[in-house]
């Protein structure tokens, strides 16, 4: 795999940053994520543009004019052989080779870094049957809007679904559904799909966009609004989405089925959907 590190590409087993790097000390940084299909990015100007805001929010200047940054992510989809590709992005603040120091260093030039994986979906038994989940108390801070690489909240929470062997943690906050570890979380209920709100607590997707883009373009009930734990429990259908689940059913909740402990119809419709716009916009660079 060939990545680009600070104006030079190189096979990724090569890539090095100074241990004095503020991404390494502090996660001091930015990040994001563009799924790639048949080589051409999904709504890279969308990612570019969360990317400018987390960036001006932690007061990282950005190193580059958006329209460097798109040749820089397309050079390096070039560069790979997979036909889709999950292109991660990192910016960091640099590394103060002088000290460790809460305080932004001044005259340090960020680290930049891009790379290329493979794009793996879902596969078609968990689409057929649906995963598990569990729930937990989401104790992260309260930026979660934005998209900075201070995950280790997250990677705990993550991993308390592995090892209890679901796919996914589904956080609470106050009684209230926020998101998942990795992903947005939407519940379907009487025949209504829902959708926590955007707010700082959460870290909406691209791929929660498109769901809902998808809802009002087929006339889908829906709502955007603050989901009780309660709801969540007695929901006759869970979703995931993000840009590698896409959308991906939840058949059972801490144990307990979800619905009918089953892949719901309202997932049959929208999964369909989302596969027929993948195919019809997505891999077409629309």
């Amino acid at each position: 795999m060939t990545v680009y590190l600070n104006g030079e590409f190189m096979p990724r087993a090569e890539a090095r940053v100074p241990a004095m790097d503020r991404g390494f000390l502090f996660g001091d940084g930015a990040y994001e994520v563009v799924p790639v299909y048949s080589r051409r990015p999904f709504r890279l100007e969308e990612h570019l543009r969360r990317l400018e805001r987390t960036l001006e929010a932690i007061r990282l200047p950005d190193p580059l004019e958006r329209s460097e940054w798109s040749k820089l992510v397309l050079e390096v989809i070039a560069r790979n052989a997979p036909e889709d590709q999950s292109v991660y992005v990192q910016v960091s603040r640099g590394a103060d080779m002088s000290k460790r120091n809460h305080a932004f260093p001044e005259g340090v030039a960020p680290t930049v870094f891009v790379m290329s994986e493979p794009l793996h979906t879902p596969p078609p038994d968990q689409i057929a049957n649906g995963v598990g989940a569990i729930s937990a108390a989401d104790f992260r801070w309260l930026r979660c809007d934005l998209k900075t690489v201070s995950l280790l909240g997250n990677c705990l929470l993550r991993q308390l679904a592995v090892d209890a062997g679901c796919a996914e943690t589904i956080l609470l906050r106050d009684g209230f559904l926020t998101e998942g570890a990795a992903s947005n979380i939407f519940v379907v209920r009487e025949g209504v799909l829902a959708a926590p709100p955007r707010s700082h607590l959460m870290l909406t997707g691209i791929t929660y966009d498109v769901v809902l883009e998808l809802a009002v373009r087929h006339g889908m009930a829906h709502e955007v609004r603050e989901i009780l734990e309660s709801e969540l429990r007695r929901a006759d259908e869970i979703w995931i989405t993000s840009s590698t689940k896409e959308v991906l059913p939840v058949t059972a909740l801490d144990g307990k089925p979800v619905g009918a402990g089953r892949p719901g119809p309202l997932f049959a419709r929208m999964y369909g959907w989302y596969q027929q716009f993948k195919t019809e916009v997505m891999r077409r660079g629309r």
